[in-house]
């Protein structure tokens, strides 16, 4: 399939004279042709850095949509901007399917072009461009079957990672009937998931993925979905633990009641490996994920932070992890969730991000397996917004195993300013510092507020 699209974009090359690359939709690179000549210049940093990274950036992105690209029907003609980049202008064809655009073919002009009728004014376009948009045209409906197959197989993923465990063996032979029709899966190849946390789901004609080296197949989820989940905050079934007694420290409920929380969309990837513990290609894949423009996209609902202030949280980047390889395909609905535990606790833990692996996230893999619940009572005034810098302070604390030098050299303050801040914890909280038990409820529970 990739043969194809290089052998078109050659084609169109040789019809304009002219180096020419493919895009996706999300403007990662498929195919580019071969530039000839000495002219550093026509080499502009933009076309340079799409072939090196395989993408463009979401602000070459931006500058080049502000055109109109994603509207165009017909070929448009882009001004250089050495500012952005740009040192030469271009020629772009929208690569459309049944009114569908699914990528860009990019001309660099060199000055030959500028004076070709495009076709955008009325008058008939020069019978090279005319040739060219045919060809574009050919490479739209390539590029919808694949995103079509790869739909399919991404349903059948789907279907998999959210059965219950009697449909799994089921669900599971007709996923693998489909790979193994496709001529992408080898019975027995070792397998493993990648999850992409958060991911935008709201264009329901985005382009399909890219073809990335073991990527087989991808389908997007609620993080906080499936049937092994517990309680979600905010819930009625969550809403016992939010009225529970007192906490560790005497404390009667007083914490606020979460506000509910709208489903975050994850990516589930499925990527095949060279061999058992090799994790290489999913670190690949989660690479260029996190690289996509829906990686780290925040909901139009925004969820609301642990204290249930309402606010939706400040926009984060986006977060990949990574479950254990397996070779059946039964056991993936196991390894979605660990993929997503370790995306959450990167996603919320900075120091294992942005992709992270499920058995490199420490106590993160009993804390993303408890079910979401409010805050302990004793913990919940510690949480709100007004005494971020406690929880930091108390979380370094424990961090640094309740070394003062330690967590002090770590906040960059004096100790006695330490020892003060420690001292409104406690009173905050009515939890003791020289408690182990104590420390250890405020340690859990400050890991847990940040999932």
């Amino acid at each position: 399939m990739r043969g194809d699209y290089q052998q078109l974009v050659d084609e169109i090359s040789t019809a304009l004279g002219a180096p020419a690359t493919l895009e996706d939709r999300d403007f990662g690179l498929i195919a580019f042709g071969a530039h000839e000549g000495e002219d550093d210049e026509v080499m502009d940093p933009v076309r340079t850095r799409s072939i090196l990274q395989r993408r463009s950036s979401a602000a070459v992105r931006a500058w080049f949509e502000a055109f109109g690209i994603a509207r165009a029907k017909t070929a448009l003609r882009i001004p250089p901007d050495p500012a952005a980049g740009v040192f030469r202008g271009r020629i772009c064809l929208p690569v459309r399917h049944r009114g569908i655009v699914h990528g860009y073919v990019w001309l660099l002009d060199d000055g030959h072009l500028t004076d070709l009728e495009l076709g955008t004014r009325g008058a008939p376009p020069d019978p090279r461009i005319a040739q060219a948009m045919e060809t574009a045209a050919r490479i739209g409906a390539l590029l919808a079957d694949e995103a079509r197959a790869g739909a399919e197989l991404g349903d059948l993923l789907r279907e998999l990672l959210i059965a219950p465990p009697d449909g799994q063996p089921a669900a599971a032979a007709g996923l693998r009937d489909a790979l193994r029709d496709s001529l992408r899966f080898t019975a027995g190849a070792p397998l493993t998931l990648v999850a992409v946390l958060p991911w935008d789901t709201s264009d329901t004609d985005a382009a399909p993925l890219p073809s990335l080296p073991g990527l087989l197949a991808a389908c997007a989820l609620p993080a906080g979905g499936g049937p092994a989940d517990g309680p979600v905050a905010g819930t009625d079934e969550a809403e016992p633990a939010a009225r529970s007694g007192a906490g560790r420290g005497g404390r009667t409920g007083s914490a606020a009641r979460p506000q509910p929380a709208a489903p975050v969309p994850a990516l589930a990837a499925l990527v095949r490996l060279r061999a058992s513990g090799a994790p290489a290609p999913a670190h690949t894949v989660a690479e260029h994920l996190l690289r996509s423009p829906r990686a780290g996209a925040v909901p139009a609902e925004g969820k609301a932070p642990r204290g249930g202030s309402g606010h939706p949280p400040p926009p984060r980047p986006g977060a990949a992890g990574i479950g254990a390889g397996t070779r059946e395909l039964t056991d993936l609905p196991a390894t979605w969730r660990e993929a997503l535990d370790a995306a959450r606790a990167a996603h919320a833990e900075p120091r294992l991000g942005p992709i992270t692996q499920w058995d490199a996230i420490g106590p993160y893999r009993m804390l993303t397996a408890l079910p979401a619940t409010a805050p302990d009572p004793a913990i919940g005034p510690l949480l709100a917004p007004a005494h971020a810098e406690l929880a930091r302070t108390a979380e370094v604390f424990l961090d640094c195993a309740g070394q003062a030098g330690r967590t002090a050299q770590a906040l960059g303050i004096h100790r006695q300013t330490l020892y003060y801040r420690l001292g409104r914890v406690e009173k905050l909280t009515g939890l003791d510092l020289d408690d182990g038990e104590h420390r250890l409820l405020l340690h859990m529970a400050l890991k847990a507020a940040r999932l």
